[in-house]
């Protein structure tokens, strides 16, 4: 493989594109999308492709694609995942990898989102599973807690969140604690029931089982 997780991280444009794009959504009053989540995705995406047995490649392209999957947003919110998935061919081109690999990248970018998207390969449904399973209190960019909107709550009750891959059983299992004065369980499922759905059908397509255990309770 001509180009590492490494470099990309390291990549100067990568890196300022992510930080625009999250500038921007900090304006609009979104969750943070900087490369502190990119990174946290990119670890994630690699740590499932690693634990379910995938060769070292893939491992690489997923953390690839985990950490670049948010860059469309430095065009628009509306439609990043296309934008972004455009985005990253090129750059990779530009930096000689493979075209294959590169493609790998931008179909796993291109799909990402729950809107439009959908687990076509390995490298997608782990992408998928590290960007919706990532919530957290420091996500959270709006200062005024009188003014948080259901998904700041959300993020901001979330006290601990965690991602176990059980190889034998075929189970990936999503464990979140919620403080409940902020944010009941089903505030969390109102705003990610579709991020659910997608993360149980990207685990399929690992030929795993989804389960979400949210303060201590068994959900799916």
């Amino acid at each position: 493989m001509s180009v590492t997780y490494k470099q990309i991280r390291s990549d100067e444009e990568i890196g300022l594109l992510i930080e625009h794009g999250n500038t921007i959504l900090n304006e609009l009053g979104y969750t943070e999308h900087s490369r502190k989540h990119a990174a946290k995705v990119a670890e994630t995406a690699g740590k499932i492709l690693k634990e379910l047995g995938y060769a070292k490649h893939k491992v690489e392209l997923g953390r690839i694609a985990g950490y670049m999957h948010d860059i469309g947003n430095c065009v628009n919110r509306h439609d990043h995942p296309h934008s972004g998935a455009m985005l990253a061919y090129q750059i990779l081109k530009e930096r000689k990898m493979p075209l294959g690999d590169a493609m790998t990248v931008m179909t796993a970018i291109g799909h990402h989102d729950e809107g439009t998207g959908a687990a076509v390969d390995e490298v997608s449904a782990a992408l998928i599973l590290a960007d919706k399973t990532d919530v957290r209190r420091n996500r959270v960019q709006n200062p005024v807690p009188a003014n948080f909107d259901i998904h700041d709550r959300v993020n901001y009750a979330a006290l601990s969140s965690s991602l176990a891959i059980d190889k034998e059983k075929r189970v990936i299992r999503m464990e979140i604690e919620l403080d409940d004065s902020m944010c009941t369980v089903m505030d969390y499922f109102e705003i990610f029931l579709q991020r659910m759905i997608m993360c149980r059908r990207a685990a399929e397509r690992l030929g795993c089982k989804f389960k979400l255990v949210a303060n201590g309770s068994k959900l799916c």
